[in-house]
C-alpha cells in the first residue's frame, strides 16, 4: 500500500538503522499476523460476496463502544491491565466480522471503527512495553484509516508513531513522522486535532533542540486548544483535553529549559483541567515533582511524589514504572532527611 511506503519513508530518511529495520519488516510482511487482521485490500475482496457473517451497523457500533470503555479502563489502570481483554476482542468478535460480508458503507464503517481500536491497542501495548507490537499496530492502522480516506484517524496514528520514536530516542523519525502527521490533519476542522498533532511536532522538535519550531508549534496548538470546547466530541481526537494538553506543554518547556512555565502548565494540569483519570493523573504528578525538584523545591517535590504514589496504586504502565525509577535516581543523590528516607521506603515497598 502507498501509506505503507509513506510510512517506512519516512523513518527511512531519520531513523536509527534498527529502529528503522523493524519498521520495515513490521510494514512489509509482519503487520498484525499474530491477531489474524485483513490487510486494507480486504475491503472490496469482501464488499457483497457470500460470508458466514452478515455485518452491519450494530457491530460497528459494538466497537466504537468497546474501544471506548477499553480505553476508560486502561486510563484509569494502565495499558497493560487490560490489553489482553482488548487482544481477545480483536481476534474474536472483530476478526470475524471483518472476515463476514458487508456493503461498501458498513465494510467503510467498520474498517475505520477497527483503526481506532487498533490504535488503542498499541497504545496499550506501548504501555506494556511491547514496543514492537505497538509499531506494528499503528502502522496497520494508519492502513485502514488511509484506505477508506480517514484522515483523522490516520494522522492519530502517525502521531503515535511519532510519539514512540520521540521516547526511543530516534528524533530524527520523530521530526519526520510528526511532520507527515501534521499534513495529513491539516484541513480538519477539529481544533483539539490540530492541537494534539502540532503539540506532537512541538515535542519532537524540542527533542532534537529546535527551540524556534517547538515554540511557534506551542503557539499554534495553544490557539487551537483555546477554540475547542471542553466536552469531548464524537471523533477519536476530540478526546484530546485540555488537560492532557497543559501536561505536554509543560513538559516541552521543561525540556526547553523554562522550568517556571512548565511547572504552572503542569498545575493547569491537575488542578485547572482537574486530570482525574488514575493513570494520567499520576504521570502527571511524578513530572511535576521532577519539575520541581529541578527548581530546587526539594520538600515540594517530595510531597507531590508522595501524591504520585497514592494515585499509582494498582495502576500497571511502563510510565509508572519510569517514573518511580526517575525518583529513585533523583532520591540517591539527595542527602540523608526523613522526609527523603519515608518516600524511599514507600517506593521499595513496590519492589
Amino acid at each position: 500500500m502507498l501509506g505503507d511506503i509513506v510510512v517506512t519513508g519516512v523513518v527511512h530518511r531519520g531513523g536509527a538503522d534498527v529502529d528503522r529495520r523493524q519498521l520495515l519488516t513490521a510494514s512489509a510482511a509482519l503487520g498484525l499476523a499474530a491477531l489474524g487482521l485483513p490487510d486494507a485490500e480486504a475491503l472490496t475482496r469482501h464488499v457483497g460476496r457470500p460470508g458466514p457473517v452478515a455485518v452491519g451497523m450494530g457491530e460497528v457500533m459494538a466497537i466504537r463502544t468497546m474501544t471506548t470503555e477499553l480505553g476508560n479502563a486502561a486510563s484509569e489502570t494502565g495499558g497493560g491491565q487490560v490489553l489482553h481483554l482488548a487482544l481477545g476482542y480483536l481476534r474474536t468478535d472483530v476478526r470475524r466480522w471483518l472476515d463476514g460480508r458487508y456493503a461498501d458503507l458498513v465494510g467503510r464503517e467498520l474498517f475505520a471503527a477497527t483503526s481506532q481500536l487498533v490504535q488503542l491497542v498499541g497504545w496499550m501495548a506501548r504501555d506494556e512495553g511491547l514496543d514492537g507490537l505497538s509499531r506494528r499496530c499503528h502502522l496497520r492502522s494508519y492502513r485502514l484509516a488511509a484506505a477508506v480516506g480517514e484522515n483523522e484517524l490516520a494522522a492519530t496514528a502517525l502521531r503515535g508513531l511519532a510519539d514512540q520514536a520521540i521516547d526511543l530516542g530516534h528524533t530524527p523519525a520523530a521530526v519526520r513522522l510528526a511532520e507527515a502527521c501534521a499534513q495529513r490533519g491539516r484541513n480538519l476542522h477539529n481544533p483539539k486535532a490540530l492541537a494534539y498533532y502540532s503539540t506532537t511536532y512541538a515535542r519532537a522538535a524540542a527533542a532534537v533542540g529546535d527551540r524556534v519550531l517547538a515554540a511557534q508549534l506551542l503557539t499554534s496548538a495553544q490557539k487551537a486548544i483555546e477554540s475547542a470546547p471542553v466536552r469531548p466530541g464524537e471523533s477519536w481526537a476530540s478526546h484530546y483535553s485540555h488537560g492532557r494538553w497543559a501536561h505536554e506543554a509543560g513538559m516541552i518547556h521543561a525540556r526547553m529549559g523554562n522550568l517556571p512555565v512548565a511547572e504552572t502548565h503542569l498545575d493547569h494540569a491537575l488542578e485547572t483541567y482537574g486530570l482525574d483519570r488514575r493513570r494520567t493523573r499520576a504521570i502527571v504528578l511524578a513530572d511535576l515533582g521532577q519539575v520541581q525538584h529541578r527548581r530546587g523545591n526539594t520538600s515540594e517535590a517530595c510531597a507531590t511524589w508522595h501524591d504520585f504514589l497514592d494515585c499509582a496504586e494498582g495502576v500497571r504502565s511502563v510510565r509508572i514504572d519510569g517514573g518511580i525509577t526517575a525518583i529513585r535516581g533523583r532520591l540517591s543523590r539527595l542527602p540523608d532527611h526523613p522526609e527523603h528516607q519515608n518516600l524511599s521506603d514507600r517506593l521499595a515497598l513496590r519492589g
